[in-house]
């Protein structure tokens, strides 16, 4: 599709359909948002889970601070963070996983990644109030969470699948908090902040992105690999998105190689993500191509790789002009517009099984999450920009 008609029909999308979605059914006038809803809009429960919640707060300061100054997305974006604060953080630092809809806390510190998410919502918060308290609170879950990176034992990290070891290594932490850091430290210029993303920039780049190509998703203490097929588990829009992720931190950095080696990396991922049979992007495969997949879930098509997926082939192309990335962005696009969205209500299926059916097994959290979907949207629409400017 030509850039400019691709450019309209995400724009569209985000804000004729996903955007309106969630303000038309989730927002809570008690404050927070609903993410245990269903795809017709219908509240299923109103508790709230704070990874969801925090990332409410950074879509809609993002959809301000990007797309266009609305008041109403600012509003949306203040007061589910006024809701969130009110009732945390917990006396060790860190944020509650699950609250009622009263902010009574249902389940405490049980995740690493929700503080993580955390300090985006209150850095892209930041950015459009300059209100100083959010980067103090920021800065205080960052020093939290660096105490509970430097144990010897993996933090608690639901709903990461359990480790294989308690010493094991995880993609996850590297892959999240060196995007966490990165944008952390722009916003307040603390070099230790930006040491930190850099060491774990690095282990992405250097340590879990292995010699075959591949980014597996745990490694030994020593650095080793665990046998398979744990240890053999590929994710493949995990790995894609963690390549966008460091392809930010290098392009700040004016780091052309390691643009060079993520964009080949996203292109290897798609390759043997992409099932040949009935299309899409399985949610894991195996590094080594074994049929015994060591990932829950493995053969299934979930909506979140694939925008991830999206935003990434188009900044492949950005930096490398290489026909496989529109090749491929046409390919995932046409095939998720053809599968995920739910055009009677506005909004996208999450869960598809491997023939592309809906199904309503839990994944992962059972919650209508508000993030992947519009971020990628307002990342594809940023990046359309520009290519169609320097054309």
């Amino acid at each position: 599709m030509e850039l400019k008609r691709l450019r309209d029909l995400y724009a569209r999308t985000l804000l004729d359909d996903i955007v309106p979605w969630w303000q038309r059914h989730a927002l809570d006038p008690a404050g927070g948002i609903n993410s245990c809803i269903g795809d017709d809009g219908v509240v299923v429960s109103r508790d709230r889970w704070g990874w969801s919640q925090w990332r409410a707060v950074y879509v809609f300061s993002k959809l301000y601070n990007t797309i266009e100054r609305r008041p109403g997305w600012l509003d949306a974006a203040r007061r589910i963070f006024t809701f969130v604060n009110a009732h945390g953080p917990l006396d060790n630092g860190h944020w509650p996983m699950l609250m009622d809809a009263d902010g009574q806390v249902k389940r405490g510190y049980e995740s690493i990644f929700n503080d993580g998410f955390v300090i985006s919502g209150l850095v892209e918060l930041w950015k459009a109030t300059h209100d100083d308290a959010l980067l103090d609170t920021a800065m205080r879950t960052f020093h939290a969470v660096q105490a509970a990176l430097a144990g010897r034992e993996l933090p608690p990290m639901y709903p990461y699948p359990e480790p294989p070891a308690r010493d094991a290594q995880a993609h996850g932490l590297s892959m999240l908090f060196s995007d966490v850091f990165h944008n952390l430290a722009a916003v307040t210029g603390d070099r230790d902040i930006e040491r930190e993303a850099t060491r774990h920039h690095r282990r992405v780049m250097d340590l879990f992105l292995r010699p075959h190509g591949y980014v597996v998703e745990w490694l030994q203490a020593d650095g080793s690999e665990f046998p398979p097929p744990r240890g053999t588990a590929v994710i493949p829009g995990h790995a894609i998105e963690s390549m966008w992720f460091q392809m930010h931190i290098a392009r700040d950095r004016g780091d052309t190689e390691t643009l060079d080696r993520a964009c080949e990396v996203i292109r290897r991922h798609l390759e043997i993500g992409w099932d040949r049979e009935f299309g899409g992007l399985f949610y894991a495969v195996d590094a080594q191509r074994r049929p015994e997949v060591g990932w829950p879930f493995a053969d299934t098509k979930l909506w979140w790789p694939h925008t991830e997926c999206l935003y990434a082939t188009l900044l492949a192309h950005e930096h490398s002009r290489q026909p496989w990335c529109l090749d491929w962005h046409e390919r995932i696009r046409a095939w998720s517009y053809a599968h995920f969205p739910v055009p009677e209500h506005g909004e996208w299926y999450q869960k598809l099984d491997r023939q592309g059916r809906p199904f309503t097994q839990t994944v992962a959290l059972p919650v209508k999450d508000p993030f992947h979907l519009p971020r990628a949207l307002i990342l594809c629409i940023e990046c359309l920009d520009r290519l169609n400017a320097a054309s």
